[in-house]
């Protein structure tokens, strides 16, 4: 089977099905972790028996404690990948230390540019001409680490929030799970911030 991925939500889940719905990823993924109950993210789980959990930050003390019990919880499912997919809150130490160079992250912005959790209202904002979609390596920072894979969307001067997610979601759906296939067969090497792609990238 290879390696075992899990994949962190706290939403709807779009692009998790993209991971499901994907050769390479779908039947690699062995857990998907929210910090939320109740969300269609892990009904998309369950329909495919995938086992899922949920870790509320509110159950815990203080972050480190909860960042603590993810890693442990990853750990004891005897995972080798994880990706965050829509999962709106930051980790810390303890999972870094467990999964640097093996987690990945996907961002609605062409990063370095608008990080954070608006990226699309924040280019529809700033007035650019052309926005897009990164999957890149989490490291200690917001959206800052290693870039794996970019892919540049055109912002049409009649776009609104709507519009533009949509075309976003598009890419998004399409360059998380090559990512995450590289990085599972091996075929990703990372030298400092640069990240190469064995048998080219998108």
């Amino acid at each position: 089977m290879g390696e075992r991925i899990a994949v962190l939500v706290s939403g709807s889940g779009t692009n998790l099905q993209a991971l499901l719905d994907d050769p390479v990823c779908g039947a690699r993924i062995a857990l998907v972790l929210s910090d939320r109950p109740t969300i269609k993210a892990l009904e998309r789980a369950e329909s495919r028996g995938i086992e899922s959990a949920i870790l509320e930050p509110k159950d815990f003390e203080d972050r480190g404690t909860f960042d603590r019990a993810v890693a442990d919880l990853l750990r004891d499912h005897g995972i080798d990948v994880v990706v965050s997919a829509g999962y709106m809150r930051l980790l810390g130490p303890a999972v870094l230390e467990a999964y640097g160079g093996r987690w990945l992250n996907v961002h609605p912005s062409l990063l370095p540019a608008f990080p954070g959790t608006s990226g699309v209202a924040d280019a529809l904002t700033y007035g650019v001409r052309v926005t897009g979609v990164t999957v890149f390596f989490v490291d200690e920072g917001m959206d800052t680490g290693p870039v794996v894979m970019q892919e540049a969307i055109e912002v049409r001067e009649d776009d609104d929030w709507d519009s533009l997610e949509a075309r976003v979601h598009e890419v998004e759906h399409r360059l998380l799970p090559a990512a995450t296939a590289a990085l599972v067969e091996g075929r990703i090497r990372v030298d400092g911030r640069k990240v190469t792609i064995d048998g080219g990238s998108m």
